[in-house]
């Protein structure tokens, strides 16, 4: 199983592999692939529970899923999404809901939405032995912020600010730092800048790893964004399968006697 260690230590060297999942079966499929870490993200909240975005994910309903893929992971670094206001605002409730999800659900570490508020934050979790993971660039949880999901970092003010708090937060303790839907030219600038690995999700080629969003990945989503790929059509073979099992059932071919189980013994009473 890598450690936070091993994966820092890939930095400019060997490409990270991370993907997003919720529950334990998937958990499974994307441990078996070989994937090296595996985000339980607050995405969970629009990818599975049917929100129009993150935030009404709580901090019990994410330990729920961290605890779920923490029991089916053999070999993958487990890392928890903090979910909003779960960290932040007061130091002290920060602290433990991401100690939870180590101490209680298995996880080896946290992933937080960062800016300036979470420069301290990262260097008081990683004295207490929270590994934590940066997250700059669009940071979804600040939705209503932005007005949607827009690019960020595309001036050079902006860049600028992001180049700057990636490298805070690298001094700070930060073992890897996410970085979304930002111009690739930015990324490639923070990833030289900075001696930790970055992982990217819409900011091009040139960061350390990807991410995906598990349901992107295989097909499974409707709609996918522009920076996704999906490599899978798992949408149209579950959309197949459904149709068939409702069609055997209404045709009466499901059951067949192959999947029932008749007692002799029991022929007395009828």
């Amino acid at each position: 199983m890598p450690t936070v260690r091993d994966l820092r230590a890939k930095a400019g060297d060997e490409p990270i592999t991370m993907l997003t999942a919720y529950d334990a079966p998937t958990a499974a499929i994307v441990d078996d692939a070989g994937v090296d870490v595996i985000l339980v993200g607050d995405s969970v909240g629009n990818a599975t529970l049917g929100h129009e975005t993150t935030l009404p994910v709580s901090v019990d309903g994410m330990a729920h899923h961290v605890g779920a893929v923490s029991r089916a992971t053999e070999d993958a670094l487990v890392v928890a999404d903090m979910p909003f206001l779960s960290f932040g605002v007061d130091e002290k409730d920060s602290l433990e809901n991401a100690g939870r999800m180590l101490k209680e659900e298995g996880a080896e570490a946290v992933k937080i939405e960062s800016g300036p508020h979470t420069i301290d934050l990262t260097e008081k979790m990683v004295q207490l032995g929270i590994p934590v993971m940066a997250h700059l660039g669009l940071t979804p949880q600040h939705v209503n912020q932005y007005g949607g999901y827009p690019r960020q970092g595309t001036d050079r003010k902006a860049a600028d600010r992001i180049l700057e708090l990636a490298q805070a937060h690298a001094e700070a303790g930060a073992f890897s730092l996410v970085l979304e839907h930002v111009p690739s030219n930015l990324a490639a600038e923070v990833t030289d800048a900075i001696d930790i690995p970055t992982i990217g999700i819409g900011a091009g080629p040139d960061c350390d790893g990807q991410v995906l969003v598990i349901n992107d990945a295989v097909g499974l989503s409707e709609w996918s964004p522009s920076f996704s790929k999906q490599f899978g059509a798992v949408r149209e073979e579950m959309e197949c399968a459904v149709d068939d099992y409702v069609s055997a059932v209404e045709s009466g071919s499901f059951p067949a006697d192959e999947h029932s189980h008749e007692e002799s013994d029991l022929d007395e009473f009828y």
